[in-house]
């Protein structure tokens, strides 16, 4: 259903991106590629992390590929994007979805149009040079949105990805208190917030994945949460 959630914004959940899409008339299955999730369907959840790439991404690349989870990745542009340009590269590579989280993480509802829109542009220009593609998703910085940056991720071809699960892993190195909080919070069509560049949270995604999977979920990325539907460029979506 459409909500309006504490970004100030009026936001999308997964399930209205595909119900939308169904009544388009996209069909049963339209838009879902073959051998890919229908989360129509599926106990569905995704993995998504926030500011890096950082040096404890390959570790958490590794370990996704052995547990074959998919994950959306909003990436910095300084210090970050240029800085690791090989694991951004490696990102794209493994089938994980490369998003943008701003240049320099200012909350973009402090800034005027021009400095929204260096904000982002910047990025997607940086992934571009790395991977060959501009991202179609992105993330605000504290999840603060409203009209002007809605506006501007709209001439820019992005759509707003907000969550519903998250460890505040920032201000903890507890790996188990990270674990803790998630499995709380997650839900089906769950969109969990991490950050890849944090002591405590690359050592608490296993027991994660372990214990989801045993709940009998399935781990998606951003875009295949919403399939048939897709993101819309300026739109914001939450859980």
């Amino acid at each position: 259903m459409l909500a309006l959630g504490g970004c100030g914004m009026q936001t999308t959940s997964p399930a209205t991106a595909r119900l939308h899409a169904q009544d388009r008339g996209d069909g049963k299955n339209g838009d879902i590629a073959p051998g890919q999730v229908d989360c129509r369907e599926a106990k569905c959840i995704a993995l998504t992390f926030d500011a890096g790439p950082g040096r404890d991404t390959p570790q958490l690349l590794d370990l996704l590929k052995r547990e074959e989870v998919p994950a959306t990745f909003f990436l910095l542009g300084k210090n970050h994007v240029l800085r690791h340009p090989d694991t951004v590269r490696r990102i794209a590579a493994e089938g994980h979805e490369v998003a943008n989280h701003t240049w320099t993480h200012k909350v973009l509802t402090g800034l005027d149009g021009a400095g929204i829109r260096a904000e982002l542009e910047k990025t997607q220009e940086a992934i571009a040079r790395v991977t060959g593609r501009r991202p179609t998703l992105m993330r605000p910085p504290q999840g603060r949105t409203d009209e002007e940056v809605a506006r501007i991720c709209k001439e820019l071809g992005l759509a707003q990805i907000l969550w519903n699960a998250t460890a505040k892993d920032f201000s903890t190195t507890d790996s188990a208190l990270i674990t803790r909080r998630i499995l709380a919070s997650a839900k089906p069509d769950g969109i969990i917030l991490l950050h890849d560049i944090y002591d405590g949270t690359v050592p608490a995604v296993p027991g994660i994945i372990d214990e989801l999977k045993r709940r009998g979920y399935t781990f998606v990325t951003v875009p295949q949460l919403l399939a048939p539907g897709t993101a819309e460029p300026g739109e914001v979506y939450r859980p």
